[in-house]
Parts: C-alpha cells; sequence; structure tokens
C-alpha cells in the first residue's frame, strides 16, 4: 500500500505498524519485568516474495495465464521472522541484504513495520536480493527461485550462518539441512532453547547425518513428508516416535490433519487436528506453526497447549494470500474468537488463548497490504 503523492515523485511506502499490541503482548509473556533483551535469535536469508494467486492451474509449455492477485512480502527466514514478531516476541535477526531496491524494501518492512531486531544483519554491495515466486492454486504452490551465493568482504561473514557473537537471548532458530552452527551450540551451552527445522531434500536422498543433528537440538518441528522420509517411516506417528528417540520434543507438522507432538523429557503426548477454515494460501504456514510453538514454549504452555495454539496461528494464516504478512496479530486471534466461523465446541479447546490476549486487540482485523494486491 503507497501513499498518495505529487506527480513526478517516488511514493513513499506505508510502514504503519499493523500489530500495535505486539508489545503488551510481549510484556504478559514476560509477567516477571525481565530486562530488555531478545526473546528469539536466528539467521538466515531474507527472499522478495512474488506470490500469484487466483490460478486455476499452472500455465501449460508456451500458454499464458492471466490472474487479478499478485502479492509481494519478504520471504525465508522472514516468515518465521515476522509471524514471532506478531505474537509479541523480541526477535533478532542477522541475515544478508542486497543493495537494490528489493533488499531496501526487505530492510525497512521487517525493521521499521515489523519491528524485527537487524542489528547483525548486513547490507552486501553488488549482491542481488533473492526472489522466490510462488503460485498459488487449488490450496496448494508452486515455487521457482533465484538466489545466488552471498560474497565476503574482508572481516564480513558471507553466507548467513557465520555468525560472530550471537545475542542473548531465551531460544533461537536452526535449519538442520545444514550442520547446526557453532553460534547456536555457544548458545546452547548458556541456556538457550534450540529450535530446528529443515526444508525438502530435492535430491531425495534424505542422508542420516541430519537426523544426527538432532543432537544439538531442544525442539524439531520437520513436516510430516520430511519425518517420515528421513525416519524411513509409513506414518507421522511412527516418525514422531522414531524421532523423539533423538531429541527432546518433536513435532510433525500434518498440514491439514493437524499436528503430531511428544516430548520425550516431560512424558507428554498430544495430537491435534487442523482448524476447520477454509485455506487460500498456504504460503508460509508451517513457519508461522512453529512461530507459535515458539511463543506458546516461552510461555511455559503444557504441550497440548503448545500444539494447539500453534495450529491456530497456522490455520488463521491460510485465509488470506499475503505470504509473511498474512501472519496473525493478537487482533485477529480475538477477532477469530468471535466471529461465529467455527462452532462453539471448536473454540473451547482454545480458550487457554484468552489470558494473553492484551487490551490493545480490539477484535479488529488489521492487516498489512502487499505491495499489490487484488482488487475487489
Amino acid at each position: 500500500m503507497t501513499q498518495q503523492t505529487a506527480p513526478g515523485r517516488a511514493p513513499e511506502p506505508s510502514l504503519a505498524d499493523p500489530c500495535a499490541e505486539r508489545e503488551p503482548a510481549g510484556a504478559r509473556l514476560r509477567p516477571d519485568g525481565a530486562a530488555a533483551g531478545l526473546d528469539v535469535f536466528l539467521s538466515g536469508r531474507v527472499f522478495m516474495d512474488m506470490i500469484f494467486t487466483g490460478l486455476p492451474g499452472l500455465p501449460p509449455p508456451g500458454t499464458e495465464i492471466v490472474t487479478d492477485g499478485l502479492g509481494s512480502a519478504p520471504g525465508g527466514v522472514a516468515n518465521i521472522a515476522v509471524a514471532m514478531s506478531r505474537l509479541g516476541l523480541r526477535v533478532g535477526l542477522a541475515a544478508p541484504f542486497g543493495d537494490d531496491m528489493f533488499g531496501a524494501y526487505l530492510w525497512r518492512t521487517l525493521a521499521e513495520q515489523e519491528g524485527v531486531d537487524l542489528g547483525l544483519s548486513r547490507r552486501v554491495p553488488g549482491w542481488s536480493t533473492p526472489v522466490t515466486v510462488s503460485m498459488a492454486y487449488d490450496s496448494d504452490r508452486s515455487m521457482v527461485t533465484f538466489a545466488r551465493p552471498v560474497p565476503s568482504s574482508p572481516g564480513e561473514p558471507g553466507e548467513p550462518d557465520e555468525v560472530g557473537a550471537p545475542p542473548a537471548a531465551r531460544a533461537c532458530f536452526v535449519d538442520v539441512d545444514q550442520p547446526v552452527p557453532a553460534w547456536a551450540a555457544r548458545m546452547r551451552e548458556r541456556g538457550t532453547l534450540v529450535f530446528g527445522d529443515l526444508g525438502w531434500d530435492q535430491t531425495g536422498a534424505w542422508p542420516a547425518e541430519v537426523l544426527d543433528r538432532l543432537a544439538h537440538v531442544d525442539v524439531f518441528l520437520p513436516n510430516a513428508a520430511e519425518a517420515m522420509s528421513y525416519t524411513r517411516t509409513r506414518t507421522p506417528a511412527e516418525a514422531a516416535e522414531a524421532l523423539a528417540e533423538r531429541v527432546p520434543v518433536v513435532v510433525v507438522k500434518c498440514g491439514g490433519d493437524g499436528a503430531i507432538a511428544i516430548d520425550s523429557v516431560a512424558g507428554e503426548r498430544a495430537e491435534t487436528g487442523a482448524l476447520p477454515v477454509e485455506a487460500l494460501d498456504p504460503t508460509g504456514a508451517g513457519d508461522v506453526f512453529a512461530a507459535g510453538f515458539v511463543f506458546a514454549t516461552l510461555a511455559g504452555l503444557p504441550l497440548a497447549e503448545r500444539l494447539r495454539f500453534a495450529n491456530l496461528c497456522a490455520g488463521l494464516s491460510v485465509r488470506h494470500r499475503s505470504g509473511s504478512l498474512g501472519s496473525p496479530c493478537w487482533g485477529e486471534i480475538a477477532a477469530f474468537g468471535e466471529s461465529g466461523e467455527v462452532p462453539e465446541s471448536v473454540l473451547a479447546d482454545y480458550a487457554f488463548v484468552i489470558p494473553f490476549i492484551p487490551d490493545a486487540a480490539d477484535d479488529t482485523v488489521v492487516r498489512a497490504e502487499p505491495t499489490l494486491r487484488t482488487e475487489l
């Protein structure tokens, strides 16, 4: 969304905070008045996500499809950074940013609109911002990505996992596709909880050494297909049991079928179905789920409630077509409870969320606009 301006002058994007209630929500998470500092730290690549929606399918070779829906938003590691910040977590991100137009937009959106601390991020001269085009159709999506290696400068790290001195934080988030970075190990030694996720193995090899990295992780959140492929099991439940032997807490995300979680330390098991809502765009839903689980973990909730809260956040996000900017704020969480969209019997399972809803959340859904949007 842009502001009107005089002819001949470039418009300025609106960077108004769409989640004014994030600060009081964070304060409720820290009732002991914890000193200023980060709740979560993470590192990775930020992508420029271009999201086409309303497609009847993918265009066959040599043809063209015209659609009326296009959004753009920060993607990659920004998906989970934005989702956690909107819930009130104080988030720090170390990432490289290109010095092009996309890089400037991503930096401003994350720092000024979404309140993510970019103190350990850097701008990389001459480097092009990674871009992903997502084509959403039939409640699914296909993607095309452009990305180039990050060049190193003297005295500066190249790839985003190379963080020098990580800050103090209650939790950190890593991808276990690659070896767990040294900075995460140092943070864990200081008492930081390490949450881990991974991506799809395009080689189809599903190497066993990936699971060996779980020795350095406290909470692991794969989706069902990934979990079954790495463990060579036939069902999400079997995969969860296998992974529970390697990591204290495992959560297997099953998309429209909900999620399964096992806490081996506490001896808890939980399972929940998906929120019964119409899914329009699943882009980033797994990251929103993970953000909700991180928040609920830091809030000290029992395993079943952690799972339900993550499920609630992910379910709210798929109802919109806007990537990371579709992550729910507390106002939307409050509004959903009053909307009558799902039966009271379903809402009863989420009553534990009410004490976390700040007074500033006035049952009004406020969303950041993507840079381009469907005209209705």
